[in-house]
């Protein structure tokens, strides 16, 4: 095991909680096994952790979040997005490839949505020939994660959205029955109506296959 991952586990498991531990997997559908570290004590203790040892080297990041990623309790995930997050813009363009595994590896909403919604946003906005490439690939996906993460990468783009991009991405997944899939269609319609709600109106009134929960939740902000 990598140092930092071993001295980072070493930290969360002497401030494991086993009563909060039982309601935290219940709340995530018994996925996943937690330690019982609330997010506020688990963002504290990291970055207590980080101002110890500081952030890991660029090079040796893949292996970290791997390795991350592997352990049992879900805390040790959440920390993996962390850092990610907080090297974000630092990253090579292929690490791409770590983040696409970490979405298909132990998916779930929970970090899934940290990392389409921020890094993967952030990276294909440095790495214009690595979203063409991906997107063709996630948008097509099998699986419904990948296409999830096509929905959302753009949540954080405000004006620099490119909406009709959206629009053919949304098209492509309408008739889905998967909630995830659904879901990501409202949300990331309704973000992109606090910008700008006169184009969010006009596709949803248009788009008549639009399933209810999608059209509900891109409605939500703007009536």
């Amino acid at each position: 095991m990598h140092p930092y991952v071993l001295s980072l586990k070493k930290v969360f498991e002497a401030n494991a909680n086993p009563a909060n531990a039982a309601p935290m997997k219940k709340y995530m559908r018994d996925q996943f096994e937690y330690l019982g570290i609330k997010t506020p004590e688990r963002a504290a203790l990291q970055k207590e952790f980080i101002q110890k040892h500081g952030l890991p080297p660029l090079e040796e990041l893949d292996v970290i979040v791997r390795e991350l990623w592997s352990l049992s309790q879900r805390e040790f995930q959440y920390a993996a997005v962390s850092l990610l997050g907080k090297l974000e813009k630092k990253l090579e363009p292929d690490f791409i490839a770590t983040l696409e595994y970490l979405i298909v590896t132990k998916s779930w909403w929970d970090t899934v949505d940290s990392i389409a919604g921020s890094t993967v946003g952030v990276h294909f906005k440095r790495f214009p020939k690595v979203k063409a490439k991906y997107l063709k690939k996630w948008r097509k996906s099998d699986n419904f994660w990948l296409r999830r993460s096509a929905l959302l990468f753009q949540l954080g783009y405000k004006e620099e959205t490119d909406f009709d991009l959206l629009c053919e991405i949304i098209r492509e997944n309408l008739g889905s029955d998967e909630f995830f899939i659904n879901k990501a269609i409202g949300w990331a319609l309704r973000q992109y109506a606090w910008t700008k709600p006169a184009p969010v109106k006009k596709f949803v009134k248009a788009t008549k296959e639009l399933h209810p929960l999608s059209r509900r939740e891109a409605l939500k902000n703007i009536g």
